[in-house]
């Protein structure tokens, strides 16, 4: 495996809703574009805590689904237990034993920083290992 790159979309808190879900659409378009991968991970949306934060992050992931299916993209989601358990053989590990064993996996120089996209490492090693995924979307 190799990682070519990594990093987050960031969108600032005070713009509006649609116009952020826009610039996320329009960003991993861009990466799509340069790219050109056949298939796309995502982590699955399983379990929230704080309500408040569950809708934002699901109009996110539909929008990426979307920008997914708009490019004809195969789509491999996997829960944070299956990400965790193929990275560290640990269903539980912490976020630190994440980011040094996916810095171990795919000979990066740091630790993966921030923790979302050590997340978003984390489940394209599982699609390149050729895990099963939770949901199916072709």
């Amino acid at each position: 495996m190799e990682c070519l790159g990594y990093g987050v979309i960031k969108t600032l808190a005070s713009t509006a809703a649609a116009q952020r879900l826009k610039e996320i659409n329009s960003e991993l378009s861009k990466l799509i574009k340069k790219y050109q991968p056949h298939v796309l991970a995502v982590e699955d949306i399983y379990f929230f805590k704080n309500l408040k934060t569950v809708i934002p992050v699901a109009q996110a992931k539909g929008v990426i689904l979307f920008t997914a299916a708009k490019n004809r993209l195969r789509v491999h989601e996997f829960t944070p237990l299956q990400v965790k358990m193929a990275i560290t053989g640990y269903g539980r590990a912490e976020k630190k034993q994440m980011q040094k064993m996916i810095k171990i996996t795919l000979c990066l120089d740091e630790l993966p920083k921030p923790d979302d996209a050590a997340d978003a490492l984390g489940a394209a090693i599982c699609c390149a290992l050729g895990l099963p995924r939770t949901n199916p979307i072709d």
